[in-house]
């Protein structure tokens, strides 16, 4: 397994469905909690572990998230209110190392509590055709609300599982 992605690199879908999407919609909802439990009762030294060598710490990992869902659920916003928006990509990295990713971690757990229960809520609301309004991103081109909703069913898991690994690797 390559601990860069300890569920696999993401992949759309091979074929879309109404079940296939509500599937994504309840993981979104259950990412917070699941990040919760994963980051549960570790110490300020099993935070600042990096969850592979030259990775981030769990730490910046769970601050990390919120800034993601928080920059997707205004993507999917503009992408539902303007004509192919071009969103703007921001430098994760750069972000990881400023001094809010290495305060405590329970400020990023009820940041991605609340963000996601707008997230969800706007999710739940979707009719079938807005899943195929388009956005623009500049580093993957044209990309629809559907890629949204499943990249972002991904990434949560993809974080939680950086921190789960970790655990199960060093016994803790």
């Amino acid at each position: 397994m390559d601990p860069r992605y300890p569920i696999g690199k993401f992949m759309m879908p091979a074929q879309v469905t109404p079940t296939r999407r509500q599937q994504a919609i309840d993981e979104i909802a259950a990412a917070p909690v699941k990040m919760r439990a994963a980051a549960k009762g570790l110490s300020d030294s099993q935070l600042d572990t990096p969850y592979r060598e030259g990775g981030w710490t769990v730490r910046q990992v769970v601050h990390h998230v919120p800034d993601s869902h928080l920059n997707a659920y205004v993507r999917l916003k503009l992408a539902l209110t303007e004509e192919k928006p071009t969103i703007k990509p921001y430098n994760e990295a750069a972000w990881a190392e400023l001094a809010d990713s290495k305060s405590p971690i329970e400020v990023s757990q009820t940041l991605l509590d609340s963000v996601h229960t707008r997230f969800v809520q706007l999710w739940r609301s979707l009719k079938p055709e807005h899943f195929a309004r388009v956005l623009i991103h500049p580093e993957h081109g044209e990309r629809t609300v559907d890629w949204l909703l499943f990249l972002y069913e991904w990434h949560g898991k993809h974080h939680t599982a950086h921190i789960t690994e970790l655990r199960k690797k060093k016994g803790w």
